[in-house]
């Protein structure tokens, strides 16, 4: 992993030996033209990243140098960024917002100086962590209006340092365009790290981040007229519990031993909790091809959605399992995956994927190629569309226990270093 590192900033200094000139093209867009101060750690964190997994850098060592970056960014002064004030509609108040190409310019230079001193003393790294793979496809619709996150260095990315071991991964699906996926994608976790309860009670801080990321939400589609929405599914694993929260009808599954663990119910306006929520605040639930709020939207909560507020409710829901040390792995997955498949299929076709067997829609003179953990949630894309589906598909899976263990003939290629055989009991409860 060192060797790794040090290969990756020799590089990178190569490429930016200095700080970036005023007149230089940035090397990554920044996602906005303005931002505001709370936007900018989230905005900052997400260019910074991306940027660096542009140029293949070693996910540990990612982490860490946003972090300096981002904490030598806030120490500076950025009032010389600031653009005119504008009132915000609600309440009158006036909302500071920043230039965010030249801030964002100092952030690179940040992370610019900051490997150039790493480059000559690298500072101890974290631990490699869970075996990962996520494919999203556009599908037969127009746009692709799906996010996810990956973030197995949570803690070196905001600084925690609590002795507990934390990892985030979320899907996020998007509706009447991609804003409101791509603003809980930047700053959901963001708004987690900032949770007081994130230590004590996981459940209820995800659920606060999620109120949070739609409350900033708003603010941005205000000043910039946005109108979209977003489901999103959300696992933070944390020392030996793993906890969901999530907004609509993306869904977390956790497989143990071949089998599933029903974590979750996703919210649908024809769920009878949430359609007698919706009618009792004075709104309705309408069948127009499928079940549909108010006649407008086919999902019951979500971030965004302004216009049908409260019917379509940004109250998050959560629930934690305690891990015993078994499980294989969770997998997450917007509804254009399991509107085509059901929770029961799913062990089934991940350990065909996982022995390289041809899945159910292949051919039959097919032959096992021996399939990597990276060739599973391509094949599980794959099989929700040739089931019918054509809406974007999104589906991520974190790989619990090293992959040779659940079939995979890899030589041990695709092992994940974390696994724990002396767990406590399975303890699952909703948070609501």
């Amino acid at each position: 992993m060192e060797d790794k590192a040090r290969l990756f900033l020799q590089k990178f200094v190569q490429e930016f030996p200095a700080a970036l000139e005023k007149d230089q093209p940035l090397p990554a867009s920044p996602q906005s033209r303005r931002v505001s101060e709370e936007e900018l750690p989230g905005e900052s964190l997400e260019l910074g990243l991306r940027l660096l997994s542009s140029r293949d850098a070693p996910t540990g060592l990612s982490a860490l140098l946003c972090r300096a970056a981002m904490t030598r960014l806030l120490a500076d002064d950025l009032s010389p960024f600031h653009c005119s004030r504008e009132a915000e509609p609600d309440n009158g108040e006036e909302e500071v917002l920043l230039q965010s190409e030249a801030v964002q310019r100092v952030f690179i230079n940040k992370m610019i100086e900051v490997a150039l001193e790493w480059n000559q003393d690298l500072p101890p790294l974290p631990p490699p962590t869970f075996q990962c793979c996520v494919h999203a496809i556009k599908n037969g619709r127009r746009k692709m209006e799906d996010k996810h996150v990956l973030l197995s260095e949570f803690n070196q990315l905001f600084g925690v340092e609590d002795g507990v071991q934390r990892a985030f991964y979320a899907v996020f699906d998007g509706h009447g365009g991609v804003d409101a996926a791509t603003f809980a994608a930047t700053h959901l976790h963001v708004n987690l790290s900032r949770q007081g309860a994130l230590q004590s009670s996981p459940g209820p801080a995800l659920k606060a981040a999620f109120k949070r990321t739609d409350d900033m939400f708003r603010s941005k589609a205000q000043r910039e007229r946005l109108r979209s929405g977003s489901t999103g599914v959300v696992v933070l694993i944390h020392d030996q519990e793993l906890t969901v929260a999530w907004l609509g009808d993306s869904q977390a599954l956790l497989v143990r031993e071949g089998q599933e663990v029903v974590l979750m119910e996703p919210h649908k306006p024809e769920r009878e909790d949430e359609k007698q929520r919706i009618e009792d605040l004075g709104g309705c639930v309408t069948y127009m091809g499928c079940w549909r709020v108010n006649g407008t939207y086919a999902v019951s909560r979500a971030i965004g959605d302004f216009d049908q507020k409260p019917y379509v409710s940004s109250d998050a829901d959560s629930s934690t399992v305690r891990l015993q040390g078994n499980e294989d792995y969770v997998l997450l997955a917007c509804d254009g995956f399991f509107d085509a498949v059901q929770p029961s299929e799913v062990p089934q076709l991940v350990m065909g994927a996982l022995q390289g067997l041809p899945l159910p829609e292949e051919a039959s003179e097919a032959q096992p190629d021996g399939g990597t953990g990276q060739t599973v949630a391509q094949k599980l894309v794959a099989h929700a569309k040739e089931a019918g589906s054509s809406d974007n598909i999104t589906v991520l899976l974190v790989f619990l226990r090293p992959l040779p263990d659940l079939g995979c003939a890899t030589g041990g290629r695709c092992a994940s270093p974390q696994s724990s055989a002396e767990a406590a009991p399975l303890r699952g409860e909703a948070e609501t």
